[in-house]
């Protein structure tokens, strides 16, 4: 029910970021949504792509500083709104969303997220019929 997203420590410093941006060019890795989340000395670049499992050990063969983890990833309806009523299912249950990012697929919205129970918020998900997107989904699109 979830999907693999790499999160790649890179220094605030110019040209780290091109390094992977190029690593994962030259094994034709897509790359599908990616977010950056920044420090003063280090960012976070959180990236969903097209071979996950793959990526990791292409960055890793580059020396490229990187962590795969599992997060949730659902589709909702491309309308104002859907988003804030996807959230507030989770904050009703007592879900904290650690956090989030979102991007459009195939004319729906995709939120990918992460919270402080997994286990709850997979039950959610089940018990609300909510439109799982997984790895399978993501890799017709490269």
């Amino acid at each position: 029910m979830t999907i693999h997203q790499l999160s790649i420590f890179i220094e605030n410093r110019s040209g780290t970021l091109i390094r992977v941006l190029n690593a994962l060019k030259e094994a034709n890795i897509q790359i599908i949504a990616s977010t950056i989340a920044d420090t003063a000395e280090y960012g976070i670049y959180r990236l969903i792509c097209s071979e996950p499992l793959r990526a990791c050990e292409e960055l890793k063969k580059a020396n490229i500083a990187v962590a795969l983890s599992d997060v949730f990833a659902i589709a909702i309806d491309d309308q104002p709104g859907r988003a804030a009523e996807a959230v507030k299912t989770f904050s009703e249950a007592g879900i904290s969303i650690i956090y989030m990012y979102s991007f459009l697929l195939g004319g729906k919205g995709i939120l990918i997220f992460r919270t402080d129970d997994a286990q709850r918020a997979q039950q959610i998900i089940e018990e609300r019929h909510l439109s799982v997107i997984n790895e399978s989904d993501l890799q017709h699109i490269s």
